[in-house]
């Protein structure tokens, strides 16, 4: 009886101290995070506003956690691909996102298509919103269009003649531009790309006549000289852009936000969440980012994960009324 008891008893006690031990491993193991670099996954070309924010976000955020944050370009599908891929990865904190608003209507999309969405939502998990810029509707300078009235007369007297580039199907780039076609009621082709880089590039190509597309992705081009925006999605004038009006200044409902978020796949433990959020905090309080980003035409606009949470909850609502108006596009 003797032996049994104290078998017994060394079996608890064994098991109690393997627990105990397990429990301070996995501590210590989120303690330590990170360990190992990290990977930021952007889901679109280089060139595109993810791009442009994502990588001294990255840069910055590598210097706070000491660790690497590699930029990976996974691209397409409209940013699908790369999505999908953060939203099934293991959420230990080692896979991140820059995503951009089209995270939140790929899935009404595969929906509006009669496809089972690749990924859903709620299967990723905001950590901070970086910048949410109004996107900016431009031609080539070389076009007669020299304001918002000339261009939309030649789309009605010439419905069939122009086209417009995007970053793909259902993405940043189209949604904003078939939402102007509604409210204005003209006529335009819709060409899609792999991402806002090529699409800028077939701007500039002259493969396609306009483009809808956020102020990082075009704003040096502007400058240039090489491209001459017409009018903006968003309320007031764009600092970047202070010459160029509104929709709404213009008397056109037609409002849109291209913005830029990091998140990671839900599940990530809430201590690896917290550091995360306090590592983006501080990338985007970087003056350094703040210049870089700034001078690309998209400053700062940062809320953290539960401002942001809101935000994405409110605008995957406005954004998938828009993607069911558009219907089955191929």
């Amino acid at each position: 009886m003797f032996n049994k008891l104290s078998l017994k008893s060394s079996l608890t006690c064994a098991a109690t101290l393997l627990a105990s031990l397990l429990s301070a491993g996995l501590a210590h193991a989120q303690d330590a995070y990170p360990s190992r670099p990290i990977t930021m996954i952007v889901p679109f070309p280089p060139g595109g506003v993810a791009d442009t924010v994502g990588r001294p976000i990255a840069d910055a955020m590598s210097r706070i956690l000491k660790q690497s944050v590699v930029v990976e370009n996974k691209s397409g599908a409209g940013g699908g691909i790369g999505f999908s891929h953060v939203a099934k990865a293991k959420p230990d904190g080692y896979t991140i996102l820059m995503a951009l608003s089209s995270v939140a209507v790929i899935p009404e999309a595969d929906r509006v298509l009669g496809k089972a969405p690749s990924y859903e939502l709620n299967q990723l998990k905001p950590i901070a919103r970086i910048t949410a810029d109004p996107t900016v509707l431009v031609v080539r300078s070389e076009t007669p269009w020299k304001t918002y009235k000339d261009f939309v007369a030649d789309m009605r007297k010439n419905p069939t003649q122009f086209n417009y580039g995007s970053s793909g199907n259902y993405g940043t780039m189209h949604v904003p531009m078939e939402q102007l076609k509604a409210a204005d009621k003209f006529s335009i082709t819709h060409i899609p790309y792999t991402g806002a880089g090529p699409a800028v590039i077939g701007l500039l190509g002259g493969q396609v006549d306009a483009l809808a597309t956020g102020p990082a992705s075009i704003v040096n081009h502007i400058k240039s000289g090489k491209v001459r925006a017409l009018a903006h999605w968003g309320e007031g004038r764009l600092a970047a852009l202070p010459e160029v009006p509104s929709f709404k200044e213009l008397g056109i409902s037609a409002e849109f936000a291209q913005w830029a978020g990091i998140f990671v796949p839900a599940g990530t433990p809430d201590a690896i969440v917290a550091k995360l959020r306090d590592a983006a905090r501080q990338a985007a309080n970087d003056e350094k980012v703040k210049q870089v980003i700034g001078n690309s035409g998209s400053p700062i606009q940062f809320l953290d994960a539960p401002d942001f949470q809101r935000y994405v909850d409110t605008d995957a609502k406005k954004l998938a009324e828009v993607v069911k108006r558009i219907g089955k596009v191929q």
